[in-house]
């Protein structure tokens, strides 16, 4: 068989076996990257020919896929029992609902990235790229690097507080810390030393055009001027840019590409910019900055990046990069995309534009609840676990789609139900007088209600009837013949509730009730498109903590904020 020549028969006997095994748990349809990996697993001295074993690996994949598709997946898994066996008892890894496998991987060989502005804090559309990232990592043995894209100084500049606590959001999203934590400010050398080792090789020139003119010499299909320079003077004009001389806007640094490119944005793109606007943390060190293509692919590089998992609106970002791979000689990492996914209830929020309402007053801060941030969710109690299967479900599909919010919800609410313990909240609370009749039967003055209705939260709560005085909402009062929960049919009639019966006598409404004895104030802040809404009642206060998740009775889910010593309990609606 052409291909296997070089290899010893034991390399090329643990390839086959592998390949049918691939072939056999995906129905057919086997891929050489993880074929690869398995190989490299049970031969790590192989690793090293990592490279030269890919042309032998997709020969017997393409193979052992070819018996499927002709004579079906039993005649590979017939091959299998007689030549390997043992290979047919390996537990399939449990697939990620959603989640490709990674083409070209090698185990333990992985390096994927998440790379965000930190012009402000995670948003909910930034957990995306951080669980995808970090569970392909943990699938394969990988590892995560976290990188600040920071070199906007102007446009996009960053926010000094965002950076440690982009760090602590990637952590509870993901459960883990990112391997490597960069900082592209911190490595300007590094991105102007590349730059000037392109114009020296002559793939990159400084461009001094008005961006207009440049613009109608592109769509043109024609050189610019600057295009033609010598080297030499490419050179005293980068001097120049990064000394300080050039004003903002008078030059760029040009990737060189074919003019003929279909799509004009990428015809001779630019790669670095001037920017004298300090930055915040390097203030005024540097004259010339990276634009993002040229600054991520560097870095992607000396990171040894294996995979890209970005979305289909940065195409064009891996097409200009690919053009600067090549000019440097590298192999670009395998790129994966995914499409674009709107929550209905936020529309088009940015991370500048919240910025911007925030300094207005608009909204009190990065956890305002109405907001779409990941400290906004936080603090209404939303569980990282939800956010983690609402993106591993979507997974990787590129087909641009819209979701409720209360797709996640119910992803939460499944999280979050079986250990948060219930509570009574009356709106609008209405008093009454309780009327126990001598002739009652099996009164006693106190009722032990569980916490959770199904046990999975030990204990009860203790509610004692002292002083005869309890409160319901207004629109249960109104119904006149009711049953308390959990407690006794009642008659409703000029403020008193007389006790007709302890056990249930017909089918009459269900009302929410407390004691005043166990009541305390609360307002329930329940974000409504641009408005809070607060609805004001009282709550059962046994127990209560601050941070903790409750069920409200009737009501729905909402996180207990500051207990204040006197005064209404404020809660954070989260959902029903």
């Amino acid at each position: 068989m052409s291909g296997t020549e070089g290899w010893s028969l034991e390399i090329i006997h643990a390839v086959r076996k592998y390949a049918l095994q691939n072939a056999v748990e995906y129905d057919g349809e086997g891929k050489a990257g993880s074929v690869l990996g398995r190989l490299l697993s049970e031969m790590q001295e192989l690793r090293p020919k990592a490279k030269e074993l890919r042309g032998l690996v997709q020969l017997h994949v393409d193979e052992a896929n070819k018996v499927a598709s002709e004579e079906g997946v039993e005649a590979v898994r017939k091959i299998l029992q007689e030549t390997n066996p043992e290979a047919l008892h390996r537990e399939k890894q449990k697939k990620r609902t959603g989640l490709p496998e990674l083409p070209n991987s090698i185990e333990g060989e992985v390096t994927l990235r998440f790379a965000p502005n930190p012009n402000g804090p995670l948003t909910l559309g930034h957990s995306r790229g951080v669980v995808i990232n970090s569970e392909l990592a943990e699938i394969n043995g990988g590892r995560v690097v976290l990188r600040f894209d920071d070199t906007d100084t102007r446009v996009k500049p960053p926010e000094p507080s965002a950076y440690s606590q982009i760090e602590e959001e990637f952590e509870w999203i993901s459960g883990r810390k990112a391997d490597i934590v960069i900082r592209a400010s911190d490595r300007m050398p590094v991105y102007l030393e590349y730059a000037e080792k392109m114009i020296s090789e002559g793939f990159g020139y400084v461009c001094r055009c008005t961006a207009q003119k440049f613009k109608s010499l592109r769509d043109s299909k024609e050189e610019c001027p600057c295009r033609a320079n010598e080297i030499g003077m490419n050179l005293e004009h980068w001097k120049m840019m990064v000394g300080g001389s050039i004003p903002e806007g008078g030059a760029v640094v040009r990737v060189k590409t074919s003019l003929n490119l279909p799509n004009p944005a990428l015809r001779d793109w630019p790669a670095l910019r001037i920017q004298h606007t300090p930055h915040p943390l390097v203030g005024e060190k540097y004259k010339v900055w990276p634009l993002l293509d040229f600054q991520s692919a560097i870095e992607d590089r000396l990171q040894g990046v294996t995979h890209i998992v970005r979305g289909k609106d940065l195409m064009d970002s891996t097409r200009k990069q690919t053009i600067l791979y090549g000019h440097f000689g590298w192999e670009y990492p395998e790129t994966l995309y995914w499409g674009r996914v709107k929550v209905l209830e936020f529309g088009g929020f940015s991370t500048s534009g919240m910025k911007l309402e925030i300094s207005e007053g608009k909204y009190t801060g990065w956890d305002d609840p109405r907001l779409p941030t990941i400290s906004a969710l936080r603090k209404r109690g939303f569980s990282s676990e939800a956010i983690r299967d609402f993106w591993l479900e979507l997974g990787l599909t590129q087909k641009d789609i819209s979701v409720p919010m209360q797709s996640i919800e119910a992803k939460n609410s499944s999280t979050i139900d079986p250990i948060s313990e219930r509570r009574s909240f009356v709106r609008e609370p209405n008093g009454l007088i309780l009327e126990i009749p001598e002739a009652i039967e099996n009164y006693v003055p106190n009722i032990s209600v569980p916490k959770h209705p199904d046990g999975t939260v030990a204990g009860a709560r203790e509610w004692e009837i002292a002083s005869g005085e309890i409160v319901m909402e207004e629109s249960d009062v109104e119904l006149a013949n009711i049953r308390l929960k959990g407690f006794a049919d009642v008659k409703i009639h000029e403020g008193v509730a007389e006790v007709i019966s302890i056990e249930r006598t017909d089918r009459r409404t269900i009302a929410h009730w407390l004691p005043v004895e166990i009541t305390r104030e609360a307002v329930l802040e329940i974000p409504e498109g641009d408005e809070i809404i607060r609805v004001s009642g009282v709550i059962e206060n046994i127990d209560l903590a601050e941070g903790m998740v409750v069920q409200l009775e009737r009501v729905g889910f909402a996180k207990i904020g500051e207990i204040p010593s006197s005064g209404a309990i404020v809660m954070s609606w989260l959902h029903g």
